[in-house]
């Protein structure tokens, strides 16, 4: 046999070989799913372009736990909600799931090669470094900070409301929510004053404004379809595009970047330069120069990686929180009978801190008050910030599902089998919202919720709310029934390094906001999106920007 055909019989073999591993893979074609819009969008637009959770929400209606989505051209993804496919995913098999790589891009565009970009052993040697900075008792430590910061919303809106008519004015209560959070955040996280709610001008500030919305919110069928195509690309070819194509959003996020690598540069600089002096601070970047020093060169942070977790810190940090006590306060608006009943418990707590002699509530004081545990669990689970994450299969894999499944083929199976490579939507909005592990009123702001069930009735997926809670009052114990997590925190080895920062700045803000002010809906409220910008924010409907525009009026008996 020549060397031509020995050639054309080996290639040929090639081919046979490459069909048969093809054909052998797991297929998802016999999952049901909904149609999709078109060949070239598939049912993205569906998920992105539409108000926060919507189509997670008739999908698992519809479908249960999982459906066979379309990616643009015809590809298939899947959709999930299902909370054991959840569980092995999120928990059992951790890096085996890694971030897709054009959602790995996206992150780079407000957080560098920090932690959200990171994955695999990268991921592992990041979160190390910086996870003693985030633990229980140097959260908690901060508790102060966030009080501050929340009173001086608090003084902002009494003077407003101290010359309005009949003391009560319409504000968009994000607009000064955000710019002192971001004041938090400085503080507790770098020991820097930034004064944003005092100075709209700060240059940090105006990085920050608005970022996610600006950059995320309502994307065009162009802008899904890029982001979707470039899975496709190398990774750095998808980031130089991103650093180098026209638009304002990413002008806005190419002014953040600018912006915060000079602060961080300047802090990092100084928090260096005192750990060498002996002279250390107890926030977030002076414990991760701490850390980070005390690693061995393999393990250590890069300086561009330093640099990078500023930004993450300052967008998770200050986005999350401000987006989250927004729809926390429509929703105490919404329900009058919740607002009194919390505001009465916050008072009542008050009021034995006075009289032990404590100025301010410390963080055992806010968890032995059981009704606003209720609420900040009611909202992280009901207005998930992040509603979507989303994995691909390192391997050809099986996921466990918790409810049987009846196949196209009208065959019923309790798994599914995926090909590696298979992109998932991991919908935490629906996993949120299932009726099998919240109860028929899952679509219901219902904080009581966390009071009066009792059982386990799903799968441990999520960070926060795995255990009962016990709350003493006086001499009475309350047991917070939280068996069911919400997913919002995420969970397993990529869960929210920051959710106890993120939770003690929560409850300092509703607790400072509500024992001082009544909150009422307005006419414009009615026009509420909650906008899918990667994270959920509040915008109406017809406008631009983030808004939560609520009648606010002096509480009676503020003072109390």
């Amino acid at each position: 046999m020549d060397a031509l055909s020995s050639g054309i019989l080996l290639l040929t073999l090639a081919c046979i070989y490459a069909m048969i591993r093809r054909l052998r893979k797991p297929s998802v074609s016999n999952i049901p799913g909904p149609q999709p819009e078109s060949f070239l969008m598939g049912n993205l637009s569906e998920l992105h372009q539409g108000q926060a959770a919507v189509a997670d929400f008739e999908w698992q209606t519809v479908y249960g736990g999982i459906a066979r989505i379309k990616a643009p051209f015809g590809e298939d993804m899947l959709w999930i909600s299902d909370p054991k496919a959840l569980q092995y995913i999120y928990q059992t098999s951790g890096y085996n799931f890694p971030k897709q790589p054009e959602r790995r891009a996206v992150s780079r565009l407000v957080g560098d090669h920090g932690l959200t970009w990171a994955d695999g052993d990268t991921h592992k040697r990041q979160r190390k470094v910086m996870f003693p900075a985030f633990g229980g008792p140097e959260s908690r430590a901060l508790l102060p900070i966030f009080e501050h910061h929340a009173e001086q919303v608090a003084i902002r809106w009494k003077e407003i409301l101290e010359t309005a008519p009949e003391h009560s004015a319409i504000l968009n209560v994000i607009q000064h929510i955000s710019p002192a959070t971001l004041d938090a955040i400085g503080e507790a996280a770098f020991d820097y004053k930034l004064g944003c709610l005092d100075n709209s001008d700060n240059e940090l500030a105006k990085a920050y404004l608005n970022l996610v919305a600006d950059i995320f919110a309502r994307p065009s069928k162009s802008k899904i379809l890029f982001t979707s195509i470039a899975h496709y690309l190398p990774m750095r070819l998808a980031e130089f595009l991103y650093d180098h194509l026209p638009g304002k959003g990413l002008q806005k996020a190419r002014f953040n970047r600018d912006v915060a690598h000079s602060v961080a540069e300047g802090l990092l600089q100084s928090k260096s330069q005192a750990l060498m002096l002996g002279k250390g601070s107890r926030d977030v970047m002076s414990m991760l120069v701490k850390a980070n020093a005390s690693e061995n060169d393999l393990s250590r942070l890069t300086h561009d990686e330093m640099i990078a977790q500023m930004r993450t810190i300052m967008m998770a940090g200050q986005e999350t929180t401000t987006n989250t006590l927004s729809f926390a306060l429509v929703e105490l608006a919404r329900y009058p009978h919740y607002q009194s009943r919390l505001r009465a418990e916050i008072r009542a707590a008050k009021r034995t801190v006075r009289e032990r002699g404590d100025v301010s509530l410390s963080v055992q004081d806010m968890e032995s008050m059981p009704f606003l545990q209720a609420v900040v669990r009611e909202v992280l689970r009901f207005h998930p910030v992040v509603p979507h994450t989303y994995r691909q299969a390192g391997k050809d894999d099986v996921l466990p599902l918790s409810k049987p499944l009846t196949l196209r083929s009208g065959e019923v199976v309790t798994e599914v089998a995926i090909p590696a490579g298979i992109r998932l939507v991991l919908s935490v909005a629906g996993y949120n919202r299932d009726k099998g592990i919240w109860g028929e009123d899952a679509h219901t702001f219902n904080p009581e919720r966390f009071l009066h069930r009792s059982g386990k009735r799903g799968p441990t997926v999520g960070v926060f709310g795995n255990m009962y809670a016990v709350v003493h009052v006086s001499d009475v114990i309350f047991m917070i029934l939280t068996t069911s997590s919400s997913l919002t925190f995420s969970g397993g080895v990529r869960a929210c390094i920051g959710w106890r920062f993120a939770l003690y700045e929560l409850q300092a803000f509703i607790v400072q906001l509500i024992s001082n002010f009544e909150f009422a809906l307005t006419d414009d409220i009615k026009r509420l999106r909650r906008d899918n910008a990667v994270i959920m924010v509040p915008t109406l409907e017809g406008e631009n920007g983030v808004q939560a525009p609520l009648r606010v009026s002096l509480a009676s008996d503020a003072g109390c």
